[in-house]
């Protein structure tokens, strides 16, 4: 109840009149079932827009951080992720990572849109980077199709490092679903993984039209500046 209304009355209809959202190729959301939704990421502002402006409900991972902070304070933070359909994740160890795979696929299996960005974090300078294999992973054990969805100007409403959103139109651009059947019943092999990955961001690249970079973002961020990476 609390994500229809978050969709519907609260903040779905605020985000429709600041930024003007342009949804096309809604129709490529399977209806019913399973799917697993593969963004890319230019702002913290995507994990909002998408899954309020997308027709059906997509649960997104978040910080476990968000949901366990005690107060006042914690009670609205858990109040408002949960409201915007997003499940605690922990991260850190490959325990973790393990998990968070598991509780993606579990949603996955239980026939609903799990929403995740393949670049593993948001893009340094607005270019695409290079995906992380767990994408893949999901997908083959979850046996669902991945869709692709190109996030468009997000990065204008919702610049690297600013505190506040700035109203423009941006646009959601969902692709047609890839179908990986072919692999199913292969599993930790990593030289599929890695084709599936590259075929996911190869999508990505085509529905975005943004510049495609070899190279995990993770290690440009840690390198300092695109530039000197």
């Amino acid at each position: 109840m609390l994500y229809w209304i978050m969709k519907y009355v609260l903040l779905g209809p605020l985000m429709r009149v600041a930024f003007r959202p342009r949804v096309e190729g809604a129709h490529h959301l399977p209806r019913r079932g399973g799917a697993l939704v593969a963004s890319n990421h230019l702002a913290v502002l995507d994990s909002f827009v998408l899954p309020l402006m997308v027709p059906r409900r997509m649960a997104f991972p978040a910080k476990s951080e968000y949901f366990t902070q005690p107060g006042v304070v914690g009670t609205l933070k858990r109040w408002f992720f949960t409201g915007m359909g997003q499940v605690p994740i922990e991260r850190g160890s490959g325990r973790a990572a393990r998990a968070a795979l598991d509780t993606g696929i579990g949603i996955l299996r239980e026939g609903r849109l799990f929403g995740i960005y393949p670049e593993g974090t948001r893009s340094p300078d607005g270019r695409l980077y290079k995906g992380r294999t767990g994408v893949a992973r999901m997908a083959l054990e979850a046996g669902v199709p991945v869709v692709p969805v190109a996030m468009i100007d997000t990065d204008r409403a919702n610049p690297v490092g600013s505190r506040f959103w700035r109203p423009c139109r941006i646009g959601i651009r969902i692709g047609e679903p890839l179908d990986f059947s072919r692999y199913h019943g292969i599993t930790d092999d990593r030289q599929v993984e890695r084709a599936m990955t590259d075929e996911i961001m190869d999508a990505l690249r085509v529905l975005s039209g943004q510049e495609y970079v070899d190279v995990y973002a993770s290690t440009v961020k840690d390198r300092g500046t695109p530039q000197a990476a």
